[in-house]
């Protein structure tokens, strides 16, 4: 079963999903790969994680927070999930490259689809691939457009 609320960030309004587990989902409204209501959803604001997740969302837009600590539960394969992890190693205001992510995820040399993974993360913000960058540390492709992913480094000090 998926449940399901919104969220409205400074950057936008946000689509939360979640299973009996922990947090699967967190897009903002028109990125790419947004997903689509599926009948099965259950709309539940009192879901305990959509909820923890709103609070700490609402934290961090406040600049109050620079560490998550729902539970996660995101559905991908074994190396995806690997370079989702990996991704969530990276500390609030810091950077990182794809390369660099890929070798820490444990795929040295696996740059491109440390990427291609990266941009198919399903939990916006809370693993947060806005803070890897390319190999010269300019801003690359962002899922929520980088005018958002401008916001949340400049949220973030870098």
């Amino acid at each position: 079963m998926r449940y399901y609320d919104t969220f409205k960030s400074p950057q936008g309004e946000m689509l939360l999903l979640a299973t009996e587990e922990g947090l699967a989902g967190l897009f903002f409204k028109g990125q790419k790969y947004f997903p689509k209501k599926e009948r099965q959803w259950r709309r539940d604001p009192n879901h305990a994680a959509l909820r923890q997740a709103k609070r700490e969302l609402k934290e961090y837009f406040a600049g109050r927070r620079k560490r998550f600590e729902v539970a996660l539960d995101p559905d991908g394969t074994p190396f995806q999930r690997s370079v989702w992890k990996a991704i969530s190693k990276v500390g609030f205001g810091e950077t990182t490259t794809y390369s660099e992510l890929a070798r820490r995820a444990g795929h040295a040399g696996s740059a491109r689809a440390a990427g291609a993974a990266t941009g198919r993360n399903p939990i916006s913000v809370i693993v947060p691939c806005h803070r890897i960058m390319g190999a010269d540390g300019s801003l690359t492709g962002y899922a929520g457009g980088l005018q958002r992913k401008r916001a949340l480094l400049a949220l973030e000090g870098r």
